[in-house]
């Protein structure tokens, strides 16, 4: 029982509820209805007695006594078959209005209890940047009403903590990159004013020189997530173009690995320029550096049913199953030693996905072997409608 949802429990209490009062009304009914028909049989009886000193016309009317009959006769045939039809009906009318209300039931508390379904599906789609969207109406039930309230202020208290969390982490970003700036200068200076230096010195410098980049492009990553919520999206993007620039900018990397990297498709959504080639270009950065050496890194893009889905498709190891939700967490880094081999922070594929979110679009490992890994992003109808409308415009 504890198993079955909400609406199969009061559907099955109402048609037990329900079939108990037809089983007692038919009891009831069987029993009145087999107590009158015996009372028509005594009457029946009464009736053939012959009146004393009745005359030839009242008994040429009478009917023949009960002992007169034989056990067979048509008349206890007919009073006995019309028992047996009257309580074989009372039950066959229980079981179908039994069956009908049940059913009536169920669709009943189904359109009641589409209010929680409705908050379900809005529990489901709560991101951290849409919590202020995620609110409850006002014109919920009675019944509904403290529950709205509580949950409205839980989503303002989880908006309040993530925009506080967002804002110190810019602070401390950009607070950083002054001193990281100054240590990087110093650093390059100490090596331009001693070339001799001896090869101990050297490793030395060129190892503080590589961390010191390292959190520089880290805090510059988080200073990018910190603040994307002030970034426009409203930007005629033609994204074949766009690929083609980025495809030129990773050459050298993936010349390096004798990556080949190929584009396919067209099409024109609406958002901010900058942060769609960003996306583009951490998740084409990941696949060559994650990838075998001669391998190849795809993008393509399609356009259907007014949506517009690209994809990034590899031929690297795969990401193993348990991690394909993880990888878009920050600091995520399925293989660590290799992450911090090419200088990475864990960062790209959750700004990846902050921008993903910004743009009001999905992504996901589409699918992940040991032959390679596709990401998919997949922009919403909206977005091609809003671009209709801006040309139209225009």
């Amino acid at each position: 029982m504890k198993r079955l949802s909400l609406q199969w429990r009061i559907t099955l209490m109402t048609a037990l509820l329900i079939a108990t009062a037809c089983i007692s009304m038919s009891l009831l009914l069987g029993y009145s209805g087999r107590h009158y028909m015996d009372r028509i049989g005594t009457s029946i009886s009464g009736y053939t007695e012959p009146a004393p000193h009745s005359g030839a016309s009242e008994h040429a009317n009478a009917l023949p006594s009960a002992e007169a009959l034989a056990p067979n006769s048509d008349l206890v045939i007919v009073i006995d078959g019309a028992q047996a039809a009257f309580t074989a009906s009372n039950w066959l009318i229980t079981a179908v209005v039994t069956l009908l209300s049940a059913a009536l039931a169920y669709f009943v508390s189904g359109r009641a209890l589409r209010p929680l379904h409705s908050f379900a599906s809005r529990l489901e789609e709560i991101e951290p940047n849409n919590l202020g969207k995620m609110k409850l109406p006002e014109d919920l039930l009675p019944e509904f009403r403290r529950s709205r309230d509580a949950f409205n202020r839980m989503l303002d208290r989880l908006d309040e903590g993530f925009r506080a969390q967002k804002q110190f982490t810019g602070n401390a970003a950009h607070e950083l990159r002054t001193p990281l700036a100054l240590m990087q200068a110093k650093l390059e200076l100490f090596s331009a004013e001693h070339p001799n230096a001896d090869a101990e010195t050297a490793d030395f410098l060129r190892l503080l020189g590589e961390q010191t980049e390292r959190m520089a492009e880290m805090s510059k990553t988080l200073l990018e997530l910190s603040e994307l919520r002030s970034v426009p999206c409203e930007d005629r993007i033609e994204l074949e173009p766009l690929m083609e620039e980025l495809c030129t900018d990773l050459t050298p990397l993936a010349e390096q690995q004798n990556i080949e990297l190929r584009y396919e498709g067209n099409a024109t959504l609406i958002g901010s320029d900058t942060l769609i080639y960003r996306l583009l270009f951490n998740l084409s950065e990941n696949a060559i550096r994650y990838n075998r050496r001669n391998g190849s890194v795809r993008l393509s893009v399609r356009e259907e049913a007014g949506c517009i889905e690209i994809r990034v498709a590899d031929s690297g190891t795969g990401i193993p199953a348990q991690y394909r939700e993880s990888i878009f967490q920050p600091f995520f880094r399925v293989d660590k030693s290799r992450s911090r081999r090419y200088g990475g922070a864990g960062l790209g594929l959750a700004l990846v996905r902050e921008i993903a979110l910004l743009h009001d679009a999905e992504i996901r490992v589409e699918e992940s072997s040991d032959e390679g890994t596709t990401m998919a992003i997949r922009f919403p109808k909206m977005r091609n409608a809003s671009l209709k409308n801006s040309s139209e415009t225009s």
